[in-house]
């Protein structure tokens, strides 16, 4: 059984962290930690989910390959969506949704996102 806290502890770990969510290709959530934060995590990965789909069919209309990566930058702080890298049909796609204030360690987030991302993965495609 996968155990996302165990592969989320570094992420959590970064500098101005507060909280994340993972969905499956459908937009259902299968990870939720919102307890840095007086928000609803679930509800906004939802919302900018499918912000970050509609940017994804606007690449590929310009010629482009779809998003993989969005990163929303506010006065206050960072919102990352990361798309996990297209493999077959029989591979699980996932979207990796975090959120770090603006004097976050942003930089090591978005380096320990990609390799947390790599790890669930690895691991949801081996059951």
């Amino acid at each position: 059984m996968l155990d996302f806290n165990d592969q989320m502890k570094k992420l959590k770990g970064v500098k101005g962290y507060l909280g994340a969510a993972i969905l499956n290709k459908e937009g259902e959530t299968l990870y939720l930690d919102e307890e840095g934060t007086n928000s609803d995590i679930a509800y906004s990965a939802s919302i900018f989910n499918d912000a970050f789909l509609e940017i994804g069919e606007s690449s590929m209309d310009i010629g482009f390959s779809t998003a993989n990566m969005l990163e929303a930058r506010t006065v206050d702080g960072h919102v990352f969506l990361v798309k996990s890298v297209e493999g077959d049909e029989n591979t699980s796609k996932l979207t990796f949704f975090s959120i770090f204030k603006d004097d976050g360690n942003v930089p090591l987030a978005k380096m320990v996102i990609d390799r947390s991302a790599v790890k669930i993965l690895a691991v949801i495609n081996d059951i």
